[in-house]
């Protein structure tokens, strides 16, 4: 006669979580569905921010070193771009790197540079890209990164520069304050170039000299802002230009964002009221 498993079995608690994965799956389905169809009939943001945090630690949830957690970043960015794309969205921007994130390891770093340049060889050639006329812009300061990775951000930005349909900023060796720095220099040497004195600047200058010389110069601002992992800040993200974003914070790391919560921050977008101070 067979054995019959037990709660006390150690193979009770997997059967168990198999079984209510079964049981709850079509009823995810259906939710996910529905409430697709519901943020279909609202608005949706113009320009989107995602700051994806998280890979780390996610990569060390499931038992593997801390920088093998950024392959399941860029496998879970692909598919929130889908999800993007699907809505309409017009222009998306994701932090990728930061100027803070040159002092991880010399591993880690070799590791993403790698990652960088396989991935924007692999995007350069994406048919989902092309057939989407997705145009993509890298923002950031690129003076530290090394010749193969600017050899393949130049010729992703080449190959799809023609193209009008989603605009995709990625932000590489990006950092707010110094995109800030970066403005003000252009006004100051532009100044100097043309003879006028500091004075004469200071009397005339506004914010838009300022936005004009942005890496995002001519880019709407973000209505939103998604940030994952449960971090409740920007770092630095897109600074000047998130003055009247609305921001979503989310617990889970970046790798285990799903549709389903992708939808949800964009429902919580749809019922807030912008007034931008009025």
């Amino acid at each position: 006669m067979a054995a019959t498993a037990s709660p006390s079995s150690p193979s009770w608690p997997a059967r168990a979580l198999g079984w209510v994965k079964a049981l709850t799956k079509p009823l995810y389905w259906w939710y996910e569905r529905r409430l697709e169809s519901e943020v279909r009939g609202g608005h949706v943001p113009k320009h989107l921010g995602m700051i994806l945090d998280g890979n780390r630690r996610f990569a060390r949830s499931l038992g593997l070193e801390g920088h093998q957690g950024h392959e399941f970043g860029v496998a879970k960015a692909y598919e929130v771009l889908e999800w993007c794309l699907e809505l309409g969205i017009k222009t998306v921007t994701v932090w990728v790197f930061s100027t803070d994130n040159w002092s991880r390891s010399q591993k880690e770093v070799e590791t993403l540079m790698n990652l960088f340049v396989k991935e924007a060889r692999r995007m350069a050639v994406d048919p989902r890209i092309h057939a989407n006329k997705v145009r993509v812009k890298v923002i950031g300061r690129r003076d530290r990164f090394p010749p193969k990775v600017l050899e393949a951000l130049e010729e992703l930005e080449r190959a799809t520069e023609q193209h009008e349909g989603m605009l995709l900023q990625i932000a590489m060796g990006y950092g707010g304050r110094e995109e800030i720095v970066d403005a003000v220099k252009a006004l100051l040497l532009e100044a100097a170039q043309t003879g006028k004195s500091p004075e004469e600047l200071a009397s005339e200058l506004d914010i838009e000299h300022i936005g004009e010389r942005l890496y995002t110069a001519g880019v709407p601002d973000p209505d939103f802002i998604i940030r994952t992992s449960g971090e409740v800040r920007l770092s630095g993200f897109l600074l000047w230009q998130s003055a009247h974003s609305e921001y979503y914070f989310f617990d889970a790391f970046w790798p285990a964002f799903r549709k389903v919560d992708f939808l949800r921050a964009i429902r919580s977008y749809q019922g807030r009221e912008r007034r931008f101070g009025r």
